[in-house]
């Protein structure tokens, strides 16, 4: 099945039609992962120069290139018309005006890109606090179940997100969503500017075989090079290599390269700020109603949760409880502890109780269980806590 999201109202739908079904817009993005895709890359389209015409509209249809101008000058972006007459960014600027003669040339204003830069960044922190800033301009989203605060799908989130920063901001974002950071970051790039791509992980080995192996992570200029001196040129040339003998031909980066020209990217969104909040989740192969089947998930979750907490020397104060029913609406319930916890029995003891008060006989696709007020470990679990009374101590009735 296909799914779509409309870009102008966020409506969802079960399938790809010339228009939306609720507004009438074709601004629509179909894929049949749509719904359980939750990682997103948000890059601003010609960041500076966008900022300068958004501050001078008689730039609007001019071409614009921001730089210092002089003879050893560079260009430091270049607003898509400039980049029509081959434009590009750390260009030396003399060779960018033989390229576009008539294009206005404005130093940077860098105190004002960052302020623009802060406000974008507050309308991706209304989504998720799960952003991972990679310039001024750019940065990584993950807007999963666990960590998105609003919309049913991060297809939606997005599609609010890209209209916000339009509406409030006025500029245009370029937007990609797929299971990871490698391949959102490759989607972000697909229909700029003002785009919105999406790759599945379905298709991401085919999708990638046919590129040029510069389009790795990870791979700069000299590593391109020697690839290409050993005839690897495009991403299937590695493909067809195992994980052994990437790891053998270029040591610790072979591993995490076999994973990506498989499509595959371990590496997690991390908020440059402290983390608020730990959690785990899964998707159900078919969606189910039952207490118990729901109850023995949470077990699993909690024990992932539980071990996050202990590697990160952390204690959970409050337990979270994420359901996403069939129809995608999702459902927080917490329950705030009276003492700090890094035990999974005392998660699952909330989160059972919480789960009890939800089976009603909704069906569920999704069940998450994460703990929030984090606090340092020590503060977990008095040592004479369990020694008397646990169920007082816990505010168990």
């Amino acid at each position: 099945m296909s799914y779509a999201v409309c870009r102008d109202c966020s409506a969802i739908q079960d399938k790809a039609a010339a228009s939306c079904a609720t507004c009438g817009s074709a601004r629509l993005v179909a894929h049949a992962e749509l719904p359980n895709l939750g990682i997103a890359h948000i890059d601003c389209d010609a960041f500076y120069a966008s900022v300068e015409k958004r501050d001078d509209p008689t730039l609007e249809d001019r071409p614009l290139i921001v730089g210092h101008a002089g003879g050893r000058g560079v260009v430091t972006t270049a607003c898509y018309l400039a980049r029509l007459s081959g434009v590009r960014s750390a260009m030396p600027m003399f060779q960018a005006l033989e390229l576009c003669p008539d294009a206005v040339v404005l130093a940077p204003d860098m105190a004002k890109y960052k302020c623009v830069s802060t406000t974008i960044r507050e309308i991706f922190l209304s989504a998720t606090p799960m952003v991972e800033p990679v310039s001024l301009d750019e940065a990584y989203l993950d807007l999963t179940d666990a960590h998105r605060i609003s919309a049913p799908t991060a297809a939606q989130a997005l599609a609010v997100i890209g209209r916000r920063v339009e509406a409030e901001v006025g500029i245009t974002v370029s937007i990609g969503l797929a299971p990871n950071k490698f391949l959102a970051k490759l989607a972000s790039e697909l229909q700029k500017p003002a785009g919105y791509s999406v790759i599945g992980q379905a298709e991401a080995k085919a999708f990638l075989a046919s590129l040029s192996v510069r389009k790795i992570h990870g791979v700069g200029a000299a590593t391109a090079r020697r690839m290409e001196a050993e005839g690897i040129r495009s991403i299937a040339d590695l493909q067809a290599h195992s994980a052994q003998q990437l790891e053998a031909r270029y040591g610790k980066f072979g591993r995490r390269l076999a994973h990506f020209v498989q499509g595959d990217d371990e590496r997690s969104v991390t908020p440059h700020r402290p983390v608020k909040s730990i959690s785990s989740e899964t998707t159900f192969r078919r969606d189910t109603g039952s207490a118990a089947d729901l109850i023995e998930t949470a077990r699993e979750l909690c024990a992932d949760v539980a071990r996050a907490l202990e590697r990160k020397r952390l204690a959970g104060g409050t337990v979270v409880l994420k359901m996403k029913t069939s129809d995608f609406r999702i459902l927080t319930r917490n329950r705030r502890l009276v003492h700090p916890t890094q035990r999974a029995d005392v998660l699952l003891e909330h989160a059972t109780s919480l789960v009890e008060r939800e089976a009603d006989g909704r069906t569920f696709r999704l069940l998450g269980v994460g703990v929030a007020d984090l606090r340092p470990a020590a503060e977990a679990d008095p040592a004479d806590l369990f020694g008397s009374s646990d169920a007082e101590a816990w505010g168990w009735r």
